[in-house]
């Protein structure tokens, strides 16, 4: 595997070519128990740019300073005031943009087909391990931007407690449209607060602020699996013809957990429709593609991990708030946005029942979380503020971040779409998976999956699992 040591040309802050009009939105019910998580780290691979490296740093300097005039949070600062609530201040302090080489890393060698993610993604970032409570006296911001051999890496790097995976692609669309050229960009951001999850609640600190809640030294693999639209169809047929029977025999221990809402810092993968259904079908009666996949992994992770069949496992899966409040927020509410919602079963039933009674499980919690679920979330978390526990201390568990909705490979700089996605070493541990598009689109998705080395050997040994994984074109 390539290693990595890249070497630091420059360092900046990058402030808004415009004095921000927006003073201070404050931290939501949504944001706040993301302070304890670290930064988002996401990055796009380029081959190499027909300019300059240095044109290319210019544009990106500018493009920034024009993107940040949008989102004023981004270049501010987070100040806890003398009640206890945090805020965002807009005062235009700026964000980090760093420029690095790492000449000896080509595009295709940091790609191996079929093998471990390259540890050299985890330098193509700043902000490597930061809580995003430091935001209070670090920049919520970064870019960096790395030339290889023969293409570049830029990595964006953003507060969690700011933004949820949907304003933080918003925002890397945004910085990447206006880099092509773009004099008006095509979307701007709603920076409004009056929504249900603006709240009086206070979440208080220990002195010296929240602490990481997963061990980030223990022993990891990560693989990026690739699913062709054929896969995941053949998968969503498989768990809908089994669905139809599973439905009617969904155990009351199931059942049980279905009204459970946790809040949690990502984006929503529930209604995912990219290119796998046709026009007029019933998606609430309906497994969806990508609880398909879920399911799959669930049951192939579970097994991979030889528990006990008596142990309680979890798949978390987050959900987007914004289309499922009354009244419906706006689309591009700047902020997070998002619930989690816990499906927990046993190892045994998970295992030895068919596909469609797990997809099933997934599919009724997330058809259920409606609006009366939003608001029940929110004054229970109101009731007891709290952090969100990121982390699989039972060594059960699933969380499944980002989405194969975000519009990763719309991230044109000016030269085509990238040649791949990928992320940091931000909040990552056993049973972190997080879902991309494909870059053909048309429904095909990456799954970035981490896992304990024995745990992810067994996975790679699942032939129910590995019969739908095909080898990514570069």
């Amino acid at each position: 595997m390539p290693s990595s040591s890249i070497i630091v040309v420059s360092k900046c802050t990058i402030v808004p070519e415009q004095t921000s009009i927006v003073e201070s939105l404050k931290l939501s019910v949504s944001d706040l128990p993301m302070l304890s998580t670290q930064y988002i780290q996401k990055g796009v691979l380029f081959n190499s740019p027909p300019y300059s490296i240095n044109d290319l740093v210019n544009c990106l300097k500018q493009s920034l300073a024009a993107a940040l005039v949008h989102f004023p949070a981004l270049a501010g600062r987070l100040s806890t005031d003398a009640g206890g609530h945090v805020h965002i201040l807009c005062n235009d302090a700026g964000a980090d943009f760093i420029h690095a080489k790492a000449k000896h890393l080509s595009v295709r060698g940091i790609l191996p087909p079929d093998h471990d993610v390259p540890d050299c993604f985890k330098e193509f970032f700043a902000f490597d391990r930061t809580l995003s409570y430091s935001g209070h006296f670090r920049p919520l911001t970064a870019v960096q931007v790395t030339e290889l051999a023969d293409g570049v890496f830029i990595g964006c790097t953003v507060n969690h407690a700011v933004t949820d995976g949907t304003s933080f692609w918003h925002f890397f669309n945004t910085f990447a449209e206006i880099c092509k050229g773009a004099k008006k960009i095509t979307k701007s951001p709603d920076l409004g607060r009056d929504t249900v999850f603006n709240s009086p609640a206070v979440l208080r600190f220990a002195a010296g602020g929240p602490k990481v809640t997963f061990s980030g030294d223990e022993p990891l693999r990560e693989r990026v699996f690739h699913f062709s639209r054929e896969a995941i169809q053949r998968l969503k047929l498989r768990a809908n013809n089994n669905g139809l029977v599973a439905a009617s025999k969904t155990t009351s221990f199931a059942n049980g957990f279905s009204e459970t809402a946790e809040i949690l810092g990502k984006q929503s993968n529930d209604s995912w429709k990219a290119a796998n259904g046709g026009n007029g079908v019933n998606r609430t009666a309906e497994i969806s593609s990508f609880q398909s996949l879920c399911a799959q992994l669930w049951r192939s992770v579970t097994r991979a991990r030889r528990l006990e069949d008596s142990k309680t496992t979890t798949f978390r899966m987050a959900v987007n708030c914004r289309h499922r409040v009354e009244p419906r927020m706006d689309p591009h509410y700047f902020g997070n946005a998002i619930q989690s919602i816990p499906t927990l079963a046993r190892a045994g039933e998970l295992i030895s029942r068919d596909l469609g009674w797990c997809a099933d499980l997934l599919h009724r919690n997330v058809v259920a979380h409606d609006d009366a679920t939003v608001r029940r979330g929110v004054e229970d978390w109101e009731r007891e503020p709290r952090l969100f526990p990121l982390g699989n201390p039972d060594g059960a568990s699933i969380t499944m971040g980002s989405s194969p909705r975000f519009p990763m490979y719309n991230n044109d700089f000016g030269w085509g779409q990238p040649v791949a996605v990928r992320s940091g070493r931000a909040n990552k541990f056993d049973g972190k998976i997080s879902a991309f598009p494909g870059r053909e689109g048309n429904g095909t998705v990456d799954l970035e999956v981490v896992l304990a080395p024995d745990t992810m050997a067994g996975l790679e040994n699942d032939a129910e699992f590995m019969q739908y994984v095909s080898e990514m074109v570069v």
